[in-house]
This record gives structure tokens, sequence and C-alpha cells, in this order.
């Protein structure tokens, strides 16, 4: 039996047991044996501790998104536990940070121009260059790639649980949270996954291959500057226009 059968074989007993009697104490096994995944959710978001808070803050975030997973986890609807958990783990340290209005109002008013400016440039000529974004903007470059690193920071969108760029599948399994509210049903969810398939297509190769590499390959920032021999600096700016050209794609 190689380790990776192994790991699975545990995962499987400790869900069995939690199932069979959903005590603190199979709870706290569970939450044991994947801590390591909330360290990897947040090694993977471009976000800084904000005033105020460290790592170990963030971290702590995280570990309450992978307590909420743990609680409302089916295994009987036959997907993985980490596709179900990636989302809410993120989504509990970008709720907290926004409780510390980690981005500023200026920082704010400027993701606002550009993603106003993105969508005019969009309409107009039906594809975006950073020259035209920057004269709709009325910026230098420095105040634009500023903008582009809030962007990128401030990145909310969860590509990775929605669309696999390998196949062509849907990783439908980490997106359908609660099928018992009824917030999302499968039609919203095929339209939403055919608008940012078809955005992604439209996007020019250096920022659909940082959107590949980040969302698809599980790579950090720092491991894609060095495929693409640039500054982490600069991925960061890549990746914040991708998302803000994606989000304009998509509302057009």
């Amino acid at each position: 039996m190689t380790d990776s059968d192994e790991g699975r074989a545990l995962d499987a007993a400790l869900w069995r047991e939690y199932s069979d009697n959903p005590c603190a104490e199979a709870k706290e096994k569970i939450i044991g044996r994947y801590l390591p995944l909330v360290k990897y959710v947040l090694g993977r978001m471009p976000v800084s501790a904000p005033s105020g808070l460290d790592y170990e803050d963030l971290l702590s975030f995280g570990v309450f998104g992978l307590i909420d997973a743990v609680e409302r986890f089916d295994m009987s609807k036959g997907f993985s536990f980490q596709t179900f958990a990636v989302p809410r783990i993120r989504g509990a340290i970008l709720d907290e940070l926004r409780k510390y209005d980690w981005v500023s109002r200026t920082g704010r008013e400027k993701l606002q121009r550009l993603n106003k400016a993105i969508e005019k440039v969009l309409r107009d000529k039906g594809s975006i260059t950073d020259d035209d974004v920057m004269r709709e903007m009325g910026v230098d470059d420095k105040t634009y790639r500023e903008a582009l690193d809030l962007v990128s920071r401030n990145c909310v969108i969860s590509l990775d649980e929605v669309v696999a760029l390998g196949d062509g599948d849907v990783a439908l399994d980490g997106v359908i949270a609660d099928e018992s509210d009824g917030t999302v049903t499968a039609l919203e969810l095929q339209d939403e996954i055919a608008s940012i398939a078809d955005a992604l297509s439209r996007l020019p190769e250096r920022e659909r291959q940082v959107i590949s590499f980040y969302y698809y390959e599980g790579l950090t920032l720092k491991e894609i500057g060095r495929i693409l021999d640039v500054t982490e600096s600069r991925v960061s700016q890549i990746h914040g226009k991708a998302i803000a050209a994606l989000k304009a794609l998509i509302a057009t």
C-alpha cells in the first residue's frame, strides 16, 4: 500500500468514526488531520496580515472555516473533503479580513476606478491593454500597478472550485455548499461556469498562464515568478489584471 493509499484509508476511517459517533473527540481528530490544509490554503492566498494581526491570526481564521467544513461535510455525496473545505477555509479568512477593513478607503477607490476603466475599455475596444486602461484611469504606470496589486490581494473569486482547465471537467463539488438551502441551483451554477470558461478563453496568453499556474496547478506567486522569469510582484500584478479582466468579461 502506498503512502497515498494509506492516507485515504486513514481519512475514510476517521470520517466513518465521526459519522457513527459525531462526538467532540472524533471531530478533533478530523480537524487535526486537516490542519495542514489550512496552511496550504493560506499560503496560496495573495494576502498579508493587516496592522494588528499576524500570520497566526490568519491561520486561526482559516481553522474556523475548517471547523465549519467538518460540521457541514456529507461524505455520502461522494466527493473529497479537501474539495469541499478549501472554499470555506478561504472564505473564513477573507470574511475576517474584511472586518478589519484591510483595504483602505484610498485603496477601494483605486479598485473602483480600475474596474470601471477595464469595463469601459472592454466595451469600447473589445480587448484590454495596460496603456488603454491607464489612459482611461488617467494614472501613471506606478499607480496602475499598485491598483493591480490591490486586486490580486483582494481577490475573492474561487476559480479553482468552479472550472478545471485540464480536461474541461467541472468541479461542482466544492461549489455546491448547501443544497438544502436552495441558494445555488444547478442551472445558475452551469451559467456561471459557462461565463467563466468563456471569459478565461478571452484572456491574453500571459494572464491565462498565471491563472492556470495559480488556480489549477496550485503554485504560489513566487513559484510562478520563477517559471515566467519575473518578480513575485509582477506576477501579482498580472494576476490582478487577469482577475479584474475576468470580472469585466463576465459582467459584459
